[in-house]
């Protein structure tokens, strides 16, 4: 199998690497940024943006892996974040249809559906979230993931080319979880949802609504829209408040994580299952970050939100049967999580 990656100098195309190269596949990896070449895997310099450099590098290649893209709104302009993540798709796509592959493996985001940058709240229809669930992004990253996921569709229809966008959450690097960093925000998660259990109802309630109105005010203003976070002088950031962080990181997120190891899985099974169309997948671990009790998640949280089926445990909200049952994806290393 020879296979094209895009990003190979990314953390999920770091791992693609090393999950494929002991199978005897043979890599050629593209990227920005130069690196070395070794047996089996050719290391090519390539910006996506530049189709004809692009074309030249794919040529020979079975399958394509695009994982270069800007990975957050934050790290350039709006309008390079959209021309780079949908010109460059579009370029990728359009390579892989004149040297007639026909399967291409593509990194979108949970963001697709319209959550982490967010400026207004999230407008959930029920939870778990599936791949029917309404869209309703209104940044520009999480718009470039939504779109690249219609181009996959486009050339689907056009070519027949077969594809899977997978809609990864934060992927961690692998040693995160025993990490001491990782600890102690479990550690101070779990502080924090003890506090928030000792108050009566009507306290704990008015905490949440207020913290939740803070948190949206300070969305309102854009700071995650622009190459520089900027803070609101009658709002700033989070600092130490870990009910605001609550808020703006983990409810945005859906506390929905999968390991760099797994993300690799993914791909794998992507490109290897035998599948026609193109696919938006949730690809996710399915348990939350914390390892906390969903149903009082829920409850804090997501208050009046309907739940299809059963969040039994520390069960994830991002629901992944689709990718189970497409591509056979189980993440792998849960045994990661101490408890």
């Amino acid at each position: 199998m020879r296979v094209f990656l895009t990003g190979g100098r990314g953390r999920i195309g770091k791992a693609v690497i090393e999950r494929l190269l002991p199978k005897g596949w043979h890599i050629r990896a593209a990227d920005v940024i130069a690196g070395d070449s070794q047996p089996g895997l050719d290391v090519v310099q390539c910006d996506i943006l530049d189709y004809a450099a692009l074309y030249e590098a794919m040529r020979g290649c079975d399958v394509v892996v695009h994982m270069a893209a800007i990975p957050a709104p934050m790290l350039v302009s709006a309008s390079d974040t959209f021309q780079i993540n949908v010109a460059g798709t579009y370029n990728v796509f359009e390579a892989a249809s004149r040297h007639g592959i026909k399967r291409v493996v593509q990194a979108s985001s949970i963001n697709a559906i319209g959550c982490a940058y967010n400026i207004t709240d999230l407008h959930l229809h029920y939870l778990p979230i599936d791949e029917v669930h309404p869209i309703f992004t209104n940044d520009v990253y999480s718009f470039s993931k939504q779109t690249i996921e219609q181009i996959g569709e486009y050339y689907w229809r056009r070519d027949g080319i077969s594809s899977v966008a997978l809609r990864f959450p934060w992927v961690y690097p692998h040693d995160y979880l025993a990490s001491d960093m990782y600890q102690e925000r479990r550690s101070a998660a779990h502080t924090l949802y003890a506090e928030l259990a000792s108050l009566s109802e009507a306290e704990r309630q008015q905490r949440l609504v207020q913290t939740k109105q803070h948190v949206i005010a300070y969305r309102h203003q854009r700071p995650q829209e622009y190459a520089t976070i900027q803070t609101h002088p009658d709002i700033g950031y989070f600092g130490d408040d870990s009910l605001f962080r609550a808020f703006h990181v983990d409810y945005f997120n859906f506390w929905t994580f999968l390991d760099e190891r797994d993300a690799a899985q993914a791909i794998e099974k992507s490109i290897t299952a035998e599948y026609t169309g193109a696919h938006a997948l949730f690809a996710n671990d399915p348990i939350n970050f914390w390892d906390y009790d969903t149903a009082t998640l829920l409850r804090w949280f997501y208050p009046n939100i309907p739940v299809k089926g059963e969040l039994s445990g520390s069960a994830a909200l991002i629901n992944s049967d689709k990718a189970r049952q497409l591509i056979g994806f189980e993440p792998e290393f849960l045994v990661a999580r101490l408890r």
